[in-house]
């Protein structure tokens, strides 16, 4: 239901840009976020955005990351700048899909490794 692309291996201070899009039977489309695992550490939200665009982001990578969305194609974005190596992680997309108008689902997509590293 979600599929997430972008990751791969960039240089410290390099960017990526990532991309998850949902697919299947989809009424509406609420929240939408990505998350991110580094290893051996719990999850962590790394950034929201709602169906009218409006987006938070944590602390740790305010003004370094952009999440966006195109709700024509119901895909969220993450652009990545300046990455650290304290970056790397499995990230993950979240939606909250509304399949029909009584019945909605939390979705995860299937993590997407970016590494930073020289």
């Amino acid at each position: 239901q979600l599929q997430a692309s972008g990751g791969g291996l960039v240089q410290p201070g390099g960017s990526l840009r990532l991309s998850c899009a949902a697919s299947g039977r989809i009424f509406s489309i609420n929240g939408m976020g990505w998350y991110r695992q580094a290893s051996g550490k719990q999850r962590e939200l790394v950034a929201t955005i709602t169906s009218g665009g409006s987006a938070m982001s944590a602390d740790s990578v305010e003004g370094r990351f952009t999440i966006s969305r195109d709700n024509a194609k119901n895909t969220v974005y993450l652009q990545m700048n300046s990455l650290k190596p304290e970056d790397t992680a499995v990230y993950y997309c979240n939606a909250d899909i509304r399949l029909n108008p009584l019945s909605r689902r939390d979705f995860w997509g299937q993590g997407t490794q970016v590494t930073v590293s020289s």
